[in-house]
């Protein structure tokens, strides 16, 4: 072990476990890449496949909702199966949809396609957070959760302007011809490289407690999407119904997992909230993936239907933001091996609240580079949020919660944009000064104020954020 005067630079990610991270991050990449492609190619699809705009709108709904479901038995199976069994499961099945998608010939064969790739990408970012806790030195953890941050920042980022490139280009099924090769080539890698030692536990499956998930995740994913579609007038449910059956089955699921998880029966372990490090980064995470999901739906719908900028331009408008986001990855993941997450996460939600307000000034003359300067601003916010608190919070749990912790902040980023997005897309629909527009300007503020108002209570939550580092060989925080 190095020794504790060590500087954070001199402690090294061994070679074989820096390969396997950087195998399961370029895995991780193209899979979140491949869910924002889709967002583009919507109106094409209609077109193509002579659907409504709301049926086409489950390609993504539908890829998000069987996320949902599937992330919460993501802590059950990484510690049941191995890392390797995991990540070829993963791939195959992302691989295999990938094929479908790509082959289909109409909307039913293309949904039962990005099932598929959801149920395979919904295991690999649990996957590849518990395998750097795992792996890596608490010393280098901050950097290398830094260059996670540039795939989940980056990837969905580029995913509508290389949507952009091949629809102007190409059909819309080479979307899918263009990653299947990448994804097969990373499960061919991941068979040869991917070998890690690391123990399992048989422990049942507790059917009961998938069947509650599933209803109280994807109930509550698949009501909040649809209070959007209310708006519209095209929901095929009332959102509350859905909703409420989450809300139902989420309260049956807890006290579920509360009886099994004193003996270690539990399908998805709660005792990661009781460590209050956990708790608190869990909170700001959630925030700050409202707001961030919140903008990814707005800014494109205010520059295209407000601004009147083609789809392509849009997709070029946001690619700036990912590009600072990813920059800035490893470079706020080794500060945070220095200085913790307090000094880093306070001052990032004062520039996140401070970037949403500036977008509740905008109107129908905005410049377009100055929505591209308030968009980098706030992901250079949330920079300095997401890296220090995925970290700190999975790296003050004892290990044999570090999958169950990985799974939950899936989970519940998953259910933070799916209400960020239902809540900003309510309110624009709500507030436009013309019913049956997608964006105005009148609409486009109320939704701004509304995420300007989210990051504003996330700062007082910042302040309570730890300055104490995890060392090596520490104990977790409680």
């Amino acid at each position: 072990m190095t020794a504790p005067d060590a500087p954070p630079s001199s402690v090294e990610v061994p070679r074989s476990a820096s390969t396997v991270v950087w195998l399961l991050v370029g895995s991780a990449f193209v899979m979140i890449l491949n869910e924002t492609i889709m967002s583009v190619a919507l109106p094409v699809l209609v077109t193509d496949l002579g659907i409504t705009v709301g049926t086409a709108q489950w390609l993504t709904s539908g890829f998000l909702l069987t996320m949902s479901v599937v992330i919460p038995i993501t802590g059950f199976l990484l510690q049941r199966l191995t890392p390797r069994t995991v990540f070829l499961a993963s791939m195959s099945l992302f691989s295999l949809g990938t094929l479908i998608s790509a082959a289909a010939p109409g909307f039913g064969l293309l949904m039962t396609g990005r099932v598929v790739q959801a149920l395979g990408t919904a295991v690999m970012i649990p996957l590849l957070m518990t395998t750097v806790i795992r792996l890596v030195p608490a010393e280098r953890r901050g950097a290398t959760m830094g260059t996670i941050t540039v795939v989940i920042a980056v990837a969905p980022a580029v995913g509508p302007t290389i949507s952009g490139v091949i629809l102007s280009t190409l059909g819309w099924r080479w979307m899918f011809i263009v990653i299947l090769p990448i994804a097969l080539l990373a499960l061919a890698a991941g068979a040869t490289w991917l070998r890690l030692d690391s123990e399992t536990r048989r422990i049942p499956l507790d059917w009961l407690s998938v069947v509650l998930s599933a209803l109280a995740f994807g109930g509550l994913v698949f009501g909040l999407s649809s209070i959007g579609e209310a708006a519209r007038g095209e929901a095929l449910l009332p959102p509350w119904a859905p909703t409420l059956v989450g809300v139902a089955a989420l309260a049956v699921f807890v006290f579920r997992q509360l009886r099994l998880q004193r003996d270690g029966r539990a399908l998805l372990d709660l005792r990661p909230l009781g460590f209050r490090p956990f708790a608190v980064s869990l909170v700001l995470v959630v925030l700050g993936m409202m707001a961030l999901f919140g903008v990814l739906i707005l800014l494109p719908l205010y520059l295209q239907d407000v601004l009147g900028v083609s789809a392509f331009v849009t997709g070029l408008a946001v690619l700036p933001g990912g590009l600072v986001m990813g920059l800035l990855g490893p470079f706020v993941g080794r500060l945070y091996d220095r200085v913790g997450a307090r000094p880093l996460v306070i001052p990032g939600t004062a520039v996140l609240a401070l970037s949403l307000w500036g977008f509740t000034t905008v109107g129908a003359s905005t410049p377009v580079p100055i929505l591209i300067g308030m968009h980098v601003l706030l992901v250079i916010g949330l920079s300095f949020m997401f890296t220090p608190l995925m970290t700190d919070a999975l790296g003050r749990l004892p290990s044999e919660l570090d999958s169950h912790g990985s799974a939950i902040l899936a989970t519940l980023q998953q259910v933070a944009g799916a209400a960020g997005t239902a809540l900003f897309v309510t309110l624009m629909v709500v507030f436009a000064a013309t019913p049956g527009v997608a964006a105005d300007v009148p609409g486009a503020r109320a939704a701004f104020l509304c995420a300007a108002v989210i990051a504003t209570v996330a700062l007082p939550v910042s302040l309570l954020v730890g300055g104490k580092k995890q060392v090596a060989g520490a104990p977790a925080a409680a």
